[in-house]
């Protein structure tokens, strides 16, 4: 099967009028992307951020007429608020399989190897995580979700209980199993990422050591290493929760941490952590602490 990509560039107060127009005419999805490099890095929770310049893409089935909303639109806009209008073709492919050509192997640490299936690194002297795209974020890929595994794979896990709080694909809970902790736990706010974290665990055979947990069935854990790779704000937001299940002398791994924003992080958790310089890769950090 294929689609119908039509695409557009409007001014911000066009946006949402036009992701509108598209769904009544039987738009499939609606996406806006950043059309002049504008970043926005964390937008407050439960809102939707728009670019001064955005592209609007809705995706239509092949039988909708998607080249006639161009003009019909073009009758209620100014002519200046609609540019660079583009209609595609998409091919049906496996999208997972398509992405996955992509994916190879990580070493990370000279210890903790993470593979898609059938690329398995085998080595007495290593361990390997199979870990293929699926339903939640994270699959090593990603400079925060690097930093984090680096730290791990560098860190004698042997007989710690660990927390993956927002564990996303699992990725870090998995590998702190496989790295040599005792029990470890997983944390997210959605249930596809603990779906997605269970799935994992399966793959690699180490179901039975992870419990993973909504927040609010989370139990009263105290743990030895508490890894936290979310986004900045929320990590400021839930120092103390956060911190409710470290124990005393135990390690705070933290990312998903901008550059400019680690002076921030490093200020709520400075009372009760004594912290080390940040580590940065890119645009991102990773920072860690050992509570007082």
């Amino acid at each position: 099967m294929s689609w119908k990509q039509l695409s557009v560039i409007t001014d911000k107060q066009y946006a949402s009028a036009l992701s509108d127009f598209f769904s009544q005419f039987g738009a499939l999805s609606v996406t806006y992307l950043d059309a002049l490099d504008e970043p926005i890095f964390e937008p407050e929770l439960g809102q939707t951020k728009i670019w001064e310049q955005t592209r609007v893409v809705a995706l239509f089935e092949m039988p909708v007429y998607a080249e006639v909303l161009e003009p019909l639109m073009c009758q209620q806009l100014p002519d200046s608020a609609l540019k660079d209008w583009r209609l595609d073709i998409l091919q049906d492919q496996v999208w997972e399989r398509t992405w996955m050509a992509h994916f190879k192997p990580m070493l990370f640490g000279d210890k903790l190897w993470v593979c898609p299936s059938g690329s398995e690194q085998e080595s007495s002297e290593t361990v390997c995580m199979t870990l293929d795209p699926g339903l939640a974020f994270g699959t090593g890929t990603h400079a925060t979700t690097a930093l984090c595994l680096e730290w791990l794979a560098c860190f004698d896990l042997s007989g710690k209980t660990l927390l993956d709080y927002g564990c996303g694909s699992g990725i870090l809970a998995i590998a702190g199993v496989l790295l040599g902790a005792r029990h470890v736990s997983a944390v997210d706010i959605d249930t596809q990422a603990i779906t997605a974290t269970k799935n994992n665990a399966g793959k690699n055979n180490i179901g039975s050591n992870i419990a993973c947990y909504l927040p609010a069935d989370c139990p009263a854990l105290q743990v030895d290493v508490v890894v936290a790779n979310i986004l900045a704000n929320p990590l400021i937001e839930m120092v103390q929760p956060i911190l409710t299940f470290l124990n005393s002398g135990g390690h705070l791994v933290l990312s998903g941490i901008l550059s400019e924003q680690a002076g921030c992080v490093m200020e709520a958790y400075s009372p009760f952590c004594q912290l080390q310089e940040p580590v940065y890769e890119g645009d991102w950090c990773r920072i860690v602490g050992i509570k007082i």
